[in-house]
């Protein structure tokens, strides 16, 4: 391919892209200018393109700005958080990346790729401030959101009622806790009963799932970020002092970036904050329950969680049984859930068919207790008016089935691709059971895309 081809696949290649990306020269002029940043920056790239940087963007400062660092001081910048104002006057946040380009020791060019993440900022700071509202104790506001303690847990499972007594035990302190159980064993609902039968229940309990935002934005929501010129839009409190007194629930903690989780080990270490942005140290007096949905060795070697963050967050282990280890609670369980369902739906579902029972019985509940409740709030929501029994038809369970237990000759009669499409669908429904429905779980226990998830969905017809 020739010099003048290649660089025209190049081109057609940044314009394509639906990062913004931004090339300047030693001399600070612009070269490259694609489409999705002069979408970003409201920027025509006419008025952009082989003119001075400083000249087209005189409201930001040289020393502030990434891409002159670069040129002028062959200064590398990697997914730095920059907030600043567009041509309409538009508030917009970025994760930049800008290098200086240098081959042989001669600086040839900078270019800089801008990812725009203002929503999720957006929605990170919507967050604070809902927390603000929702969690101030002093306030009377508390019976707008659901409280858990120890007598919302029910079950006689042995195992289990050891779990519970250790919680309970824990509670006393102000020792970090760690605990592992799988996805819908009911961690939060062991977290919260924890905080409050403890010391600190007057104070907030915040709760944040580490899988639910980018590490930039998540950094800046546990410890509150400082305005500061270029890099940062306003001041906000972070969820750590918002939480002083009380506990922080970091549930699903091995989805935390490595980095941020070293940080997170100097805050229990030395127990002060300081906010992105700031240089002011921060005292705070915070109790950290965290969780896992994974064996912490299997986290840790496979570099999912520190092991130095492990052992200082691993005071008091609790490990919750899954719903399959604790069969005996299965049937009170139900009892309990069809109890609170009625009521919520106006039913009068009171008494369990025999037939029933051995359904919900032969069942192993990789959604655990989430899953047999949501099992339980469909038949319930579904029934007739005038319907006191609940039948086996009324419990909709889909069934894993074992590829081992399919016989060749059945593959055969359907053929690969039918056979296979079918599992696909069975795997599918199975994961939106176990999920509550919830895609972007689902997505997440299939190992595949929310947006692949979606297109399965809409391709198999699937009732949501």
């Amino acid at each position: 391919m020739k010099n003048k081809e290649y660089i025209q696949v190049m081109q057609k290649i940044l314009q394509a892209m639906d990062e913004g990306v931004h090339v300047v020269d030693p001399d600070g002029n612009s070269v490259i200018y694609n489409r999705s940043m002069a979408q970003l920056e409201k920027m025509e790239s006419q008025d952009v393109l082989k003119k001075p940087f400083a000249e087209v963007f005189k409201n930001i400062d040289e020393s502030e700005s990434t891409l002159m660092k670069a040129i002028l001081h062959r200064k590398a910048t990697l997914k730095k958080e920059q907030t600043y104002l567009n041509k309409d006057g538009k508030e917009i946040t970025t994760v930049n990346t800008t290098i200086p380009m240098v081959v042989d020791g001669k600086l040839i060019a900078a270019i800089e790729i801008a990812k725009n993440i203002t929503d999720i900022q957006k929605m990170s700071h919507t967050i604070l401030e809902l927390r603000k509202e929702i969690d101030c104790p002093e306030e009377a506001k508390e019976h707008r959101i659901k409280k858990y303690n120890f007598d919302n847990l029910y079950g006689k499972n042995e195992r289990f009622s050891e779990t519970i007594a250790l919680a309970k035990k824990v509670a006393k302190s102000s020792a970090s806790v760690l605990i592992y159980g799988e996805t819908g064993t009911g961690k939060e609902l062991i977290a919260q009963s924890i905080h409050f039968d403890s010391p600190r229940k007057h104070k907030p309990f915040l709760a944040q799932n580490c899988a639910a935002l980018p590490a930039n934005l998540l950094e800046g929501l546990l410890f509150g970020t400082t305005k500061g010129g270029f890099t940062g839009a306003v001041d906000r409190v972070g969820l750590f002092e918002q939480a002083d007194g009380g506990t922080l629930l970091l549930d699903e903690i091995n989805s935390m970036h490595y980095e941020l989780q070293g940080k997170l080990l100097r805050v229990l270490q030395e127990d002060y904050i300081r906010t992105v942005g700031g240089t002011k140290d921060i005292p705070i007096d915070v109790r950290i329950i965290a969780t896992i949905n994974e064996p912490a060795d299997e986290l840790i070697e496979t570099g999912k969680l520190r092991k130095d963050l492990y052992y200082r967050l691993n005071i008091v282990p609790i490990n919750i049984p899954p719903l399959r280890e604790r069969c005996d609670d299965i049937l009170l369980l139900t009892n309990k859930f069809m109890e609170k369902h009625n009521e919520k739906y106006g039913k009068q579902m009171w008494m369990l068919s025999e037939q029933a029972k051995e359904k919900l019985l032969d069942y192993d509940y990789p959604g655990n207790v989430r899953e047999l409740e949501n099992i339980i709030m469909g038949a319930i929501s579904m029934a007739e008016d005038n319907e006191r029994v609940l039948m086996p038809e009324h419990l909709i369970i889909n069934r894993r089935k074992s590829v081992a237990r399919q016989g060749i000759y059945e593959i055969k009669e359907e053929g690969l691709d039918s056979y296979l499409e079918r599992i696909e669908q069975e795997m599918i429904e199975h994961a939106l059971v176990a999920e509550g429905g919830n895609i972007s779980r689902a997505a997440d226990r299939l190992k595949i895309k929310r947006q692949t998830l979606q297109h399965k969905i809409k391709k198999y017809k699937m009732n949501m």
